[in-house]
């Protein structure tokens, strides 16, 4: 039983760095969402679904890093791995932010052919491929600070950043 509860905190310990990160991120688009349609009586998503949002997204990574191919390309420069799972992560997100617009239109209509109809007759495309636009660059933020941790140690990336730089390795404590 002792195994099993250390296995679940270890999960969800691993969970907190993105799930935290999606859940900044979620709010920086909501709010850029609603300035954008600000006056128009659209209704935009409250804190309570950017959270549940946040914290699929953040299981959402650890599932997906632990498929085989996320990690594809290892022994390459980062920028590989960085591409490469920015594609894979924007290519969820957009699927999820296509989907949460979906269920916007769903709830209108309570038929899935009709809101399919809805959203692409009556979606605003160029305010949905503005904010891929902004998750794109987001996610690739993430993909890369998450590749150098990987790569140099998530201990040394967060002494860089909050220091000290005590249990730094001395080669890393130089310029």
């Amino acid at each position: 039983m002792d195994t099993f509860v250390a296995k679940i905190k270890h999960e969800m310990m691993k969970m907190v760095p993105p799930t935290l990160f999606f859940f900044v991120l979620l709010h920086a688009v909501v709010i850029i969402r609603a300035l954008m349609v600000k006056g128009t009586g659209i209704s935009l998503p409250t804190s309570v679904s950017v959270i549940v949002a946040s914290l699929i997204l953040g299981k959402a990574v650890l599932i997906a890093n632990m498929l085989p191919f996320i990690n594809r390309f290892p022994d390459r420069p980062l920028i590989w791995n960085v591409a490469w799972k920015t594609l894979i992560y924007t290519i969820i997100a957009a699927f999820l932010h296509y989907l949460e617009r979906l269920f916007d239109f769903w709830k209108e209509t309570h038929e899935l052919a009709a809101a399919q109809h809805e959203l692409i007759t009556h979606m605003n495309w160029p305010q949905f491929w503005a904010i891929q636009i902004l998750l794109f660059l987001m996610i690739g933020n993430y993909c890369a600070f998450a590749e150098l941790g990987r790569v140099i140690g998530r201990g040394v990336l967060k002494s860089w950043f909050l220091g000290p730089l005590g249990d730094v390795p001395r080669q890393w404590k130089q310029g």
